[in-house]
């Protein structure tokens, strides 16, 4: 019976260790199990995916920050200072992206410009057929 439970608890005892060192030490242990026995470390991958929910604690704390920056803080001056700098770095990209999209049609107009150009001194530049002498 002793070995039945020998396993678990090494097992219980390495995931303990492991998470002494945070993600760092899970990803750390995963490259190292891929280099040395690559079932190993997908093993690790997969149990850190599913088993362990590495990436699910940082995708609600985004979430939950998102929403955050969107409530008032209860301070109305700086309410408005908030509102006006989102305001404002939103014209801002919203007259980059136009530039963006100017200087982009201006690179494709350059781009066709030389091609016309490059094909009309091609179709110059080709014997016409006719032999002169």
């Amino acid at each position: 019976m002793t070995t039945t439970t020998a396993p678990m608890s090494w097992a219980r005892q390495a995931e303990g260790w492991l998470d002494g060192f945070g993600k760092a030490g899970w990803i750390a242990a995963m490259v190292l199990a891929l280099i040395l026995f690559w079932p190993l470390g997908l093993a690790l991958l997969a149990y850190m995916i599913w088993g362990k929910q590495m990436f699910g604690k940082s995708c609600r704390k985004t979430a939950r920050h998102g929403a955050a920056m969107m409530r008032s803080s209860g301070n109305t001056a700086f309410d408005a200072y908030k509102a006006d700098t989102l305001r404002r770095l939103e014209d801002e990209q919203a007259a980059f992206d136009t530039f963006l999209h100017r200087l982009r049609e201006a690179k494709d107009k350059a781009e066709f410009d030389q091609f016309m150009e490059d094909n009309r001194r091609k179709h110059d530049a080709a014997p016409t057929g006719a032999d002169p002498s």
